[in-house]
């Protein structure tokens, strides 16, 4: 059974039916909602769909839990499936989950499906995150869902007991909750090499020169700059590897806990890495587009009137063309290894290996 006509509770619906489940749809509208659900699902009344049904999803806002008062009596004994989220972090005192088990004391509640999108549900597992969290306080009753989410091609996930929903409600709501210091650490460390490299391309000619250089703010010192950031954010990725041997050796033993800052660094990792090649991929797409620059076109008709003016008929230099021909090359080779790497580093990639071809990449 599914209560509710909204887009989770259609995608819902279109989903349990392709797996092969007879599904009762409750409306407070039937008639009008019932074009709304695919032809294998049965449009009517919540009284009669809860009737009909001995698992129910209930997919409406917290604030029409209350709605469902009048149907305690035939609510006994079923399955009640939570799948509401909030709009903000912690917004309750209490999850949904347990507001409703509160509401209906003579049913078992189970939190799920909630950090599935309609999306996913629609187009499949494949399309979106496989994992369905599921808590509840009743193992049978959390068993019989995590059998449903099987079946649907989801991969169920026991969280524990019911005080474990309010996490659960939280996790759709977390804006890349594992990024937020690998970005910052990046960031910071941008500013301080673009503040340094400003300082040197443009602030000093212009003290010492009165050269006025400041068009190579856009492309030139960022340029400069992403190379340095991804260095410093390669070395940060392995560091925390070597720190936590030496800690081990001096220990004498690999079953002492980490430092906390140690532990959280390491689990940043991958993070970082990711990172370091984001700023190295765009140091390589700032390089190429170095020549399409109208200064720098400007400085090559300048150099080609100084060198009519002087009557030189060349201006090759052997030693720059090889330095230019060799640093761009070994560049090449340098995103390459550094693009294996961030490859090998996506969970897809990093699982279909086993960890002696993982360790031989790194």
């Amino acid at each position: 059974g599914v209560l509710g006509s909204g887009d989770f509770a259609r995608s819902l619906a279109v989903r349990l039916a392709c797996s092969g489940f007879r599904v009762v749809v409750g409306s407070r509208n039937p008639k009008r909602k019932a074009g709304l659900f695919p032809a294998a699902a049965e449009v009517t009344f919540q009284a009669e769909a809860v009737k009909k049904a001995d698992v129910i999803f209930v997919a409406i806002f917290r604030e029409h839990y209350s709605t469902l008062c009048d149907l305690a009596d035939v609510l006994v004994g079923k399955i009640l499936v939570d799948v509401s989220n909030n709009t903000e972090v912690n917004h309750h005192k209490e999850s949904n989950a347990e507001y409703l088990a509160s509401l209906f004391p003579a049913c078992t509640v189970v939190k799920a499906f909630n950090v599935v999108s309609a999306w996913t549900l629609q187009s499949g597992a494949r399309d979106g995150n496989k994992q369905v969290l599921i808590c509840s306080n009743n193992q049978e009753a959390k068993r019989t869902v995590a059998e449903i989410a099987q079946v649907m091609g989801f991969t169920p996930v026991d969280m524990g007991c019911m005080s474990s929903a309010c996490e659960i409600e939280n996790i759709p709501l977390r804006l890349l909750p594992a990024w937020k210091i690998p970005i910052f650490l990046a960031l910071g460390l941008f500013l301080c090499f673009f503040t340094y490299n400003l300082i040197r391309q443009v602030i000093h000619p212009y003290i010492r020169e009165q050269k006025n250089k400041l068009y190579k703010i856009p492309i030139e010192v960022v340029n400069t700059t992403l190379p340095c950031v991804s260095y410093v954010m390669l070395s940060l990725v392995y560091l925390p590897g070597v720190l936590a041997a030496c800690s081990q050796l001096y220990y004498g033993t690999k079953y002492r806990r980490f430092p906390d800052w140690l532990d959280q660094w390491l689990q940043h990792r991958k993070q970082i890495g990711l990172l370091s090649f984001f700023c190295a991929a765009l140091h390589a797409v700032y390089s190429l587009c170095l020549p399409m620059r109208r200064s720098h076109r400007y400085l090559l008709i300048e150099t080609a009137v100084k060198q009519a003016v002087e009557k030189k008929m060349t201006i090759w230099v052997e030693e720059e063309v090889w330095r230019m021909e060799i640093y761009i090359s070994v560049g090449i080779i340098a995103l390459g290894l550094l693009s294996l790497l961030a490859i090998t580093s996506l969970p897809s990639i990093a699982n279909s290996l086993n960890w002696r071809e993982f360790s031989f990449i790194q």
